[in-house]
């Protein structure tokens, strides 16, 4: 096994090497060596994709179709994208340069951030929130914000956007995320009204993260883009909607001097999107949107059987509107540490969950469990959780 030469210990982006890895998955994979441990850590369907979606990708390679595609996407699936987003979200978006398909939601908020942010840009986050937002930006050398809503029900409020706005002066961008990865709160339409009057009047840039918008279950999911799309980057993807995840197909909709910038970041990272997933997601998007209403059907019913069991054993949740997490409040005598207290978990209760503290600011002291698991695990989970808490006591 080759050493590296010596002297080039050192041959490597510095701001690159000063950033850790995912938190998530450094936590889930320290732990994952814990025999007979239930998982409940990662945001994975635990679905599988739709059997008529399988049937496309096949027949796409059927037919080979193997070759480089078109750098935006197939225009096939741009113009099915912008179907979908004109019937869900009222938008009419210009399949030709208004939409780009990209490797999954991960590859579409970094060939945002590296393509329209500059050294000492301000942006605003709103946390607890999927850790993936602060490395994008500070590797850009913009300045991240973290704002911490956990006084707020883990919601942004207006006063509390305005406030911010007013404190740090001149905001370029907001990343908001909703429904929220790891609380799983959502946006009404009339709270979303007002943050957007708010950033509209501002002349600031929203990134809408709505990866989890077909998985909400007390309320209708509602769009930034509807009201103000020349000023928001519409995020979204069929990794959660259809259990696509490794499949990793997303897609960025937006005005087309945005789009045709991120475009040139979007080709030097990946080239274009895989061709048989594009099949797919075709298929999808065209044939397949009632598929995620079973998918969200289970989940609501798992998301009332975690958050009851979890509320009767002492945690403090607020109760997700959608996506598949419970952010709960650790108990009282592990103080804030929730590392500590997740580690404890898994190796005693021999339960995998995330520490809140990789969400940001305001996640301290909280930990994520992912629903997206059978009844079976989630029964086996509730019941190991609930014999350690008793032990402590």
């Amino acid at each position: 096994m080759p050493e590296l030469a010596k002297g080039m210990e050192n041959y490597v982006n510095n701001d690159v090497k000063a950033i850790r890895p995912s938190a998530i998955r450094d936590f889930d994979m320290k732990i994952s060596s814990i025999p007979g441990l239930v998982k409940l850590t990662l945001g994975e369907p635990d679905f599988n994709v739709p059997e008529h979606v399988k049937e496309a990708a096949v027949q796409g390679i059927r037919d080979n179709d193997s070759h480089y595609g078109p750098a935006a996407g197939k225009l096939e699936l741009r113009k099915a994208v912008a179907k979908y987003l004109a019937d869900t979200r009222n938008v009419d978006y210009n399949p030709e340069d208004e939409i780009l398909i990209t490797n999954g939601g991960t590859e579409a908020l970094t060939a945002i951030t590296f393509s329209l942010l500059n050294p000492g840009d301000k942006v605003l986050v709103p946390t607890p929130v999927f850790s993936l937002y602060f490395p994008i930006i500070t590797l850009t050398g913009a300045e991240c914000i973290q704002v911490d809503t956990s006084d707020d029900g883990f919601v942004l409020t207006p006063e509390k956007l305005q406030s911010e706005i007013d404190k740090h002066g001149d905001v370029k961008m907001i990343l908001l995320n909703y429904p929220c990865n790891p609380t799983g709160r959502a946006y009404p339409e009339d709270l979303l009204r007002r943050l957007g009057k708010i950033l509209h009047d501002n002349n600031i840039l929203i990134v809408a993260d709505e990866m989890y918008s077909e998985l909400t279950y007390d309320q209708e999911h509602f769009s930034l883009a509807t009201i103000y799309p020349e000023q928001t980057l519409l995020v979204s993807g069929l990794s959660k909607s259809h259990a696509m995840t490794g499949w990793r197909l997303g897609y960025i909709a937006g005005s087309a001097p945005l789009i045709g910038e991120i475009y040139k970041m979007h080709g030097f990272m990946v080239t274009c999107v895989n061709d048989i997933a594009q099949d797919a997601a075709v298929e999808a998007l065209n044939n397949g949107r009632e598929d995620p209403v079973a998918f969200r059907k289970e989940y609501q019913k798992r998301r009332d059987f975690v958050v009851d069991r979890m509320e009767k054993m002492g945690f403090d949740i607020a109760t997700p509107d959608g996506a598949f997490y419970v952010f709960a409040k650790i108990p009282a005598q592990f103080g804030k540490d929730d590392f500590n207290f997740a580690l404890d978990l898994a190796k005693k209760a021999k339960v995998g969950v995330i520490p809140g503290s990789a969400f940001g600011a305001g996640g301290e002291g909280y930990i994520r469990i992912s629903y997206a698991a059978s009844d079976e695990k989630l029964q086996k989970a509730m019941d190991q959780i609930k014999q350690y808490l008793d032990t402590l006591d």
